[in-house]
């Protein structure tokens, strides 16, 4: 049997179990008495509600990822991958344009496998629990939407890729890092301007109390802003969240309009300090660095594998491509990714206690933010009491009691 093909079923296998093993946990560490720190907040019927939440998801993810895994593998055995490939050669046009083709030909098809589930989760789970808003009309914008921006964007950096390592020999692996880099840097500052504002609206914070207190604390710490911006996060659910997007005087402070419907000044405030930390603390340039940094190494790994034939041989493929070899890496770099991504969740749970750290002693409120993580949490039916597991996997912010517990022996 092929090596590769032995590496990559074994991984797969291996990571559906573990993370199955860690929703089954999760599933069961739901407790029954509600956590002291929430008495008086939380009514029991709705306590229960967010547990049910949990478990719908949960089993949902369950069952979605399962067939998902079943209906990778199947392609891969039945190498389906090269009838794709054989079709799309066919057409005897160009390598980047037979790329895109046979790539576009795997995205849509995935959008299709995953339309059932996108229904479903947002019409049915979402719905049943109170969350949705959006219409399906917003719905099909959105997918539309989405799908010209993958096809925009992914061809400008799938054709890159490809012509990089047609041309440029051995150091292709450097100039598509150096290439992805710029674009990816380029994204960044023009999201917040001409992408974002294709999905959600966003109005200048009208005059007030709320934005008196936000432009005094921001001035209080040399944080200068372009703009605080209200989103119309109700259009879709009634989920809430802030957060600040660009880089220099681009930045701009964004706040759900659900967001401020619940909460009050001090408490949004509090929750903006938090976000301002992660800036100050430059964990959003820590973030940016590594990933700059870890794309290089994918890139470089990548150079080996490219046109390795007995990668190609694993998916049966009559062909060896550089556009081929980009997804079959993809397979083949899954493990490394895993771990990459469990450190990065690491990290960012630290950088969370920090920006926690930050909001408390600048803002000198540590109640009001603690206020706010509560009623996050229970407008968003969080699970309170998240299995170690799970946590260790999946979760990029601690859990509430954590924190909570974290800021209570900050005031100490």
């Amino acid at each position: 049997m092929n090596l590769y093909l032995c590496i990559i079923l074994t991984v797969f296998v291996g990571i559906y179990i573990v993370n199955l093993t860690a929703s089954l946990l999760n599933i069961s560490s739901a407790k029954i008495d509600l956590p002291k720190e929430f008495k008086g907040l939380y009514n029991p019927q709705k306590y229960l509600k967010s547990q049910n939440y949990l478990k719908d998801n949960a089993y949902f993810k369950i069952v979605q990822s399962s067939v998902l895994n079943f209906l990778i593998i199947w392609l891969i055995l039945i190498g389906g991958f090269n009838y794709i490939d054989l079709f799309v050669r066919n057409f005897n046009m160009g390598v980047i344009t037979t790329g895109l083709l046979f790539i576009a030909i795997i995205f849509f098809g995935s959008q299709i496998f995953n339309m059932p589930f996108l229904i479903y989760d947002t019409f049915f789970i979402e719905e049943k629990y109170g969350f949705n808003r959006t219409t399906v009309k917003t719905f099909i914008f959105d997918l539309l939407k989405g799908w010209v921006l993958s096809i925009i964007l992914g061809s400008i950096i799938f054709s890159g890729i490809i012509w990089f390592f047609i041309k440029t020999g051995a150091l292709a692996w450097f100039w598509c890092w150096v290439g992805v880099t710029i674009f990816e840097v380029f994204i960044l500052f023009v999201a917040p301007v001409l992408i974002m504002p294709m999905f959600n609206k966003f109005l200048p914070l009208e005059d007030g109390e709320l934005k008196v207190a936000i432009e005094k604390y921001s001035k209080q710490q040399n944080f200068k802003i372009k703009g605080i911006f209200k989103m119309d996060g109700s259009k879709r659910s009634t989920k809430s969240n802030a957060f600040f997007t660009g880089f220099g005087r681009y930045r701009r402070i964004v706040l759900f309009d659900t967001l401020i419907e619940k909460h009050t000044v001090d408490e949004l405030v509090s929750i903006l300090a938090h976000e301002i930390g992660h800036y100050k603390k430059k964990h959003i340039l820590q973030q940016l660095i590594i990933g700059i940094i870890t794309n290089g190494i994918m890139f470089f790994i990548m150079s080996f594998f490219i046109k390795n034939v007995e990668l190609f041989a694993a998916f049966k493929m009559q062909h060896v491509s550089v556009y081929a070899g980009l997804l079959f890496f993809g397979f083949l770099y899954t493990p490394i990714n895993v771990i990459l991504s469990i450190f990065l969740n690491h990290l960012s749970r630290k950088n969370e206690y920090q920006a926690d750290l930050y909001s408390v002693k600048t803002f000198n409120k540590p109640e009001a933010f603690i206020s706010a993580l509560k009623k996050l949490s229970i407008d968003n039916l969080s699970n309170l009491t998240p299995h170690p597991l799970k946590v260790f996997l999946d979760y990029s912010h601690p859990p509430v009691l954590k924190r909570i517990e974290a800021i209570s022996h900050m005031r100490i």
